[in-house]
Formats: structure tokens, C-alpha cells, sequence
């Protein structure tokens, strides 16, 4: 990668054009002249950034949980119950943006095992994150009796699998609603729930 302002912005017009193309034609079909074409650049000039398309989509996936960790730090406050709905809402907002990504991701998991075990690498960030609104909780005097490291894995599956099937596989049938607000407050609610069990949450 070149660390001048036109190789960024170059960089930046890759992960543009890639995101157009995957959104369109999906990861496997997506060719790196289409990229190329699309950013406005040439075939041959990519190479000078990624050795191939994999390693441009996984670029694109660091910069998902890049966004998701600094767009909650920046919601962080002292009520535990605002940083639940706070996490949950940043990680639905931000991931309804990353949808061709998620798509390229699925898709390689699916027929690359070296890819799919990077991928659930990235989830580590994520555990820790819901770890750290755990630990937070319990600060404030709540005992969450459950696994700590079982319930945020449980807690990121649960919320990556809820937004693919939201945002990328066309929502469940049964489900009439399309309302987001109506999505993130029900997940907000079975994470809060979850840790309180029941129980009132605290007042500051």
C-alpha cells in the first residue's frame, strides 16, 4: 500500500468501487477489472494495494470493526443500560453499511477454511466489547450469573445472525415488520434482560 494522500485516496476509490461491485454482482462474481473499472483506475494499478481480491475484502471487513469499536466508544456513557442499546444500535446501523462485505464474507467462509478461521478471528473484538459492558454491569453492584465468555459469544451470534437474515437474506416470512427501531430495541432488550435476569437496573 503507498502512504502518500493520492495513494490513499486511491486505496480509498478501491474500497469504494469494491463495495458498488460486490453489492452487485457478489464476491465470487466480482472481477478485479470490474473493480478497477468502477474506481476508475486500472486493472494493472490495484496490484500495487492487494495481491487479490480476498485480501481487498478483508480490508474492507477490518474497517467494519474498526467502525463498530469506535462508533460505541464514542456512544460510552455511565448508564449501562444506554451502552447495551448504544452497542446494539451501532453494530445494526454500521453492519446494514457493510452488507456487500458481509456477503463476500459468507460466501468465502463457505468454500475457503483458511478465510473462515480469519473471519472468526474478527469476532474476538466483539466478545470483548460485550465483555467489557459485562464487566461494567456487574461494576455497578449486578451479579451476571451466567458463563461470561458463553454469553458474549452468544451475544455477537446472535446479533450477526439476526442482521444477515435482516439485511441480506430478505427477513424471515413470518416477520411482517420492517421497522428497525422495533429490532433494535428487541435485541437490546434479550441482551439487558439476559445480564439482569429480571431484576430492575440499577439507578445511577
Amino acid at each position: 500500500m503507498v502512504a502518500t494522500p493520492k495513494g490513499r485516496r486511491t486505496e480509498a476509490a478501491f474500497h469504494k468501487a469494491a463495495r458498488q461491485v460486490f453489492a452487485e454482482k457478489g464476491y465470487f462474481n466480482a472481477k478485479i477489472s470490474d473493480i478497477a473499472r468502477a474506481a476508475g483506475r486500472s486493472a494493472g494499478s490495484f496490484y500495487n494495494y492487494y495481491d487479490n481480491k480476498q485480501q481487498l475484502l478483508e480490508a474492507l471487513l477490518a474497517d467494519f470493526n474498526d467502525d463498530v469499536l469506535n462508533r460505541a466508544r464514542l456512544r460510552a456513557t455511565d448508564d449501562q443500560q444506554k451502552n447495551i442499546e448504544a452497542a446494539v444500535r451501532v453494530y445494526f446501523e454500521t453492519y446494514r453499511e457493510y452488507v456487500p462485505e458481509m456477503i463476500g464474507a459468507y460466501q468465502l467462509s463457505m468454500t475457503d477454511e483458511k478465510f473462515a478461521q480469519w473471519w472468526r478471528t474478527r469476532r474476538d473484538r466483539g466478545i470483548k466489547g460485550v465483555l467489557t459492558v459485562v464487566r461494567a454491569v456487574e461494576h455497578t453492584g449486578v451479579e451476571v450469573d451466567l458463563d461470561h465468555l458463553v454469553f458474549a459469544a452468544a451475544m455477537v451470534s446472535m446479533l450477526d445472525s439476526f442482521c444477515w437474515t435482516w439485511f441480506a437474506a430478505g427477513g424471515d416470512p413470518m416477520v411482517k415488520t420492517r421497522d428497525d427501531e422495533v429490532a433494535i430495541h428487541t435485541l437490546s432488550e434479550i441482551w439487558r434482560r439476559s445480564m439482569y435476569d429480571g431484576r430492575p437496573t440499577p439507578e445511577l
